[in-house]
């Protein structure tokens, strides 16, 4: 990133005056196609797409140098199930049942990667039909459980990723994932975890994707205010059962081609359907451009709990701290999670302004995305965690343990961001 990059962030996170950035989105009328690696940079990719949340696809020329595509692939660009088995046979792997739906999404079950690979042998052997149902594996974390090196190079374009980022730095998880499934699998109708940014490339096979900018998603609701599990089945469009459907545009449409990445934004709902056998990789991020939708999230959340428990608020001991706990278990984290998640970027970042030297504030293209870019992330985090410090239910979070005040941090950052600002 480079200050001028730096400072039109700015200005544009300025000039939302307290608005979520998914709520300002332009909507395009398509979806643009990026051709040329050599052509496009980190800063194209940032005004055009990543600030003004909106999707983009990529060519298989940026991807055509991954060693995934190269040893997962056959010479007719079909899974090499051989070389799957040879390297993965013993991983056990998580599988989504396509055909059975569990509230809006599908059960899963964990079995050995050579059962799955037997399981999809016999399922495109039998015309895509089987009696165990239509099976897909979902959320293989194959960059946690083996080694990745040389089946990917992470894209530039996505290196500012916090969420990874913190999950490295604690050695317990992550969000990069693995997909592989025959034709006819399919991912239902969501928007992503944490209102998380996502990136998808096809390593072969090919899907359709269904998208809805962040708002349109409340013209799908059914008649009980539940979201859709499926926009594609006949029973949507029964007005009856989805009596504001007709408010809602059609989707933005994407056929993805072996290769291709697609660049997903933050609270977009979207629906996507494999055409083909397919295996991609997918990664989950947050940066300083999607926090504050992140933290919007996390609230709304925390206040469903809160409203489904209501009833026992005045009878319940730590009734707000039980909440915090059932949040985390249905979303993955709560306040206090959140508030760690922010503090360590925020030290990795502190530690990295401090060797910003003179005439060091500018990043060659290529090299990185540089000191600029650790000064919007600082702004960034503070801006929200100014929001987190005053908001009522975090102030009823225990901090007493915290290995810095919330308070304390905020008042660190707050005085980097006035002494960059120049720079």
């Amino acid at each position: 990133m480079d200050r001028e990059t730096r400072v039109f962030a700015e200005s544009y996170f300025r000039g939302l005056r307290g608005r979520l950035p998914s709520n300002v989105c332009r909507t395009p009328g398509r979806v643009d196609f990026i051709e040329k690696p050599d052509s496009f940079s980190y800063t194209d990719f940032f005004k055009g797409y990543l600030l003004p949340n909106v999707p983009c696809v990529f060519s298989s020329a940026f991807t055509e140098s991954w060693g995934s595509r190269r040893h997962w692939v056959t010479p007719s660009g079909k899974p090499d199930f051989d070389y799957l088995l040879q390297n993965y046979g013993d991983v056990v792997v998580p599988v989504a049942n396509c055909g059975v739906q569990e509230y809006n999404s599908n059960p899963k079950e964990h079995m050995p990667f050579r059962d799955y690979i037997s399981y999809w042998k016999e399922f495109i052997q039998g015309d895509y039909s089987s009696p165990r149902g239509c099976l897909y594996l979902k959320d293989w974390h194959l960059c946690r459980d083996s080694s990745a090196e040389g089946l990917f190079t992470l894209p530039v374009y996505f290196s500012s990723d916090w969420l990874n980022e913190y999950w490295d730095a604690l050695d317990v998880d992550d969000y990069r994932f693995i997909y592989m499934g025959p034709t006819g699998t399919w991912s239902p109708f969501h928007a992503d975890i944490f209102r998380s940014f996502s990136w998808s490339v096809n390593i072969c096979g090919r899907k359709k994707w269904f998208f809805f900018p962040p708002g349109q998603e409340e013209a799908l609701r059914d008649c009980h205010g539940g979201l859709p599990y499926d926009v594609t089945a006949p029973s949507f469009l029964d007005s009856r059962l989805h009596p504001v459907c007709e408010h809602c545009s059609p989707p933005l449409e994407i056929t993805q081609e072996a290769g291709e990445m697609v660049f997903v934004p933050s609270g977009w709902h979207h629906q996507v359907h494999n055409l083909e056998d397919t295996i991609s990789i997918n990664h989950n991020w947050v940066n300083g451009c999607n926090l504050a939708n992140m933290w919007h999230f996390l609230q709304q959340e925390l206040c469903t709990v809160q409203q489904e428990i209501s009833e026992w608020r005045n009878t319940m001991p730590d009734w707000h701290h039980h909440c915090q706990v059932i949040m985390r278990s249905c979303s993955g984290i709560n306040f206090e999670e959140f508030y760690h998640f922010l503090e360590v970027i925020a030290k990795r970042r502190l530690l990295l302004v401090k060797d910003i030297g003179p005439g060091e504030v500018e990043c060659v293209e290529g090299s990185g995305l540089g000191p600029q870019q650790t000064i919007f992330d600082i702004g960034r985090i503070a801006e929200v965690l100014a929001s987190v410090v005053v908001n009522p239910d975090f102030q009823r979070v225990d901090t007493s343990m915290f290995s810095q005040q919330p308070e304390d941090l905020l008042q660190q950052l707050e005085e980097v961001v006035a002494a960059t600002e120049s720079l």
